[in-house]
């Protein structure tokens, strides 16, 4: 299954929830949003800083991840973005292909 990192930082009311319901909790919820999309939940972090929370996931396909993303960030309790992890194969394969390009004013 491809790989993806889930990158998030939590609005006021957001970080209101943390409070009140704690990390655990909020692991469950990842691991619940994951699931419903078939994928599984590697690991979740938070962070200081500009990004609150880090989420490593496996998920079937682009629109899963897509879907358990855009469920998330239509609550309004957080922002985020979802970055596509390649793997030492992927790039092995990418390689091998011969695209062509034309950089702009040639």
């Amino acid at each position: 299954m491809p790989k993806y990192l889930l990158i998030g930082g939590y609005t006021a009311d957001g970080a209101k929830g943390l409070l009140k319901d704690g990390g655990s909790k909020r692991r469950q919820a990842a691991q619940e949003v994951v699931g419903s999309t078939g994928g599984t939940l590697e690991s979740i972090y938070w962070a200081f800083g500009e990004d609150d929370f880090y989420v490593i996931a496996d998920f079937p396909d682009h629109a899963a991840a897509s879907a358990a993303s855009l469920k998330v960030g239509s609550s309004g309790a957080i922002r985020i973005r979802t970055v596509v992890l390649l793997t030492a194969e992927d790039l092995d394969a990418a390689k091998e292909l011969s695209p062509t390009y034309r950089p702009p004013g040639t």
